[in-house]
């Protein structure tokens, strides 16, 4: 088995009235891709969709996906294309419960945003807003899912 030292999540940088996980797999194998972006996609409707077994690897964070489960939320983007947290009620208690579950089977698993990921430019210890490479998921995952860790 992997070893699991993150939970990923993302948006699918898409709106959530245009995309299916038929669109998903089609845009990944136009990138030559031979294995999904995300293990878990939450659609709108809350519906949680496993595209790929937790033991396979990913393609969610270039140079991280041998040790990471990838989630994704659909949607993440407004009509004019701008990053937005536009996640559903359904989709926010979703990733709620799936977060939950995906704690419990790698406890020691950091969540964060795919943004989190980005290089610390200025060498301060610390991954700014100025220094996101993606703005996904759209909003602040560790502070929101924070209190999934034991004290």
């Amino acid at each position: 088995m992997r070893k699991i030292t993150h939970i990923a999540l993302h948006c699918t940088a898409t709106s959530q009235k245009t995309t299916s996980i038929a669109s998903l797999r089609a845009y990944w194998n136009s990138l030559g891709w031979k294995k999904p972006g995300y293990h878990y996609v939450v659609m709108p409707s809350g519906k949680v969709e496993r595209l790929l077994d937790e033991s396979q690897v990913s393609n969610g964070v270039k140079g991280f996906n041998s040790c990471l489960i990838n989630v994704a939320y659909v949607g993440g983007i407004d009509s004019g294309g701008k990053a937005v947290d536009n996640r559903t009620e359904a989709q926010k208690a979703s990733l709620y419960f799936l977060l939950e579950q995906l704690k419990s089977r790698y406890p020691q698993a950091i969540i964060q945003g795919h943004r989190d990921f980005s290089p610390d430019r200025n060498g301060d210890g610390k991954i700014t807003p100025d220094e996101f490479v993606k703005q996904c998921p759209c909003f602040d995952a560790k502070t929101e899912y924070a209190f999934l860790y034991p004290l």
